[in-house]
């Protein structure tokens, strides 16, 4: 299974918080970029992210001057981020629960980024989908949730959602666990009565 360190761009760009947003646009049209990771102040400060939804929504919508706002008015931050061994149908997932298009690749430093195009491009997760069992979807629900409400607060609304998705995930386990058993005891209670049924045989030593 391919990871996140497999796909992701290991040469980011980034920017200042404290640059301009007229100068972040500059960069993003320099390398035709989309979003650039913005540095940390120190090493215990969280990374964030500035996008070109950001620049439009928050400044030009307003009809703010780019050269008076700064980036980091407008930042997410901290931002979601991807383990590098995270595998790449567990970044699709994280993504789509938490509808955001890339995120910095951190293992306690900045590595690269992945991004929707990234997923779609280099790696084969649409056309050789691998199948997730159920435990694995719940682990990695909760993996997402944890990181989420590490970095958007256990009150917010992408928590929340989180949360009842790992909860949605678990109530299936267990009512699989449940259907499981109550088909087990009927076939048990039928090789009682029929013990020479060819479906009974599996079940002798």
């Amino acid at each position: 299974m391919r990871i996140a360190a497999d796909i992701m761009t290991k040469n980011v760009v980034t920017v200042r918080g404290s640059a301009t947003v007229a100068e972040a646009v500059q960069i993003m049209k320099d390398k035709q970029l989309r979003a650039l990771i913005v540095e940390r102040r120190h090493q215990d400060d969280p990374y964030g992210i500035v996008s070109e939804t950001d620049i439009i929504y928050k400044v030009a919508a307003y009809g703010k001057d780019p050269q008076e706002i700064r980036v980091y008015e407008i930042m997410t931050k901290p931002c979601i981020v991807v383990n590098p061994e995270l595998g790449v149908e567990y970044v699709a997932r994280l993504f789509a629960n938490t509808k955001i298009r890339r995120a910095p690749v951190i293992d306690g430093e900045l590595l690269g980024i992945v991004s929707v195009s990234d997923l779609l491009h280099k790696s084969d997760v649409v056309e050789k989908p691998r199948k997730i069992d159920l435990e694995d979807r719940i682990d990695a629900a909760i993996e997402t949730a944890r990181r989420v409400s590490a970095e958007k607060g256990d009150t917010s609304q992408e928590a929340r959602v989180a949360w009842e998705e790992v909860e949605e995930l678990q109530m299936e386990a267990a009512d699989r666990r449940s259907r499981s058993r109550s088909k087990l005891t009927s076939l048990q209670a039928y090789c009682a009565e029929n013990p020479d049924a060819d479906e009974c045989r599996i079940y002798e030593d």
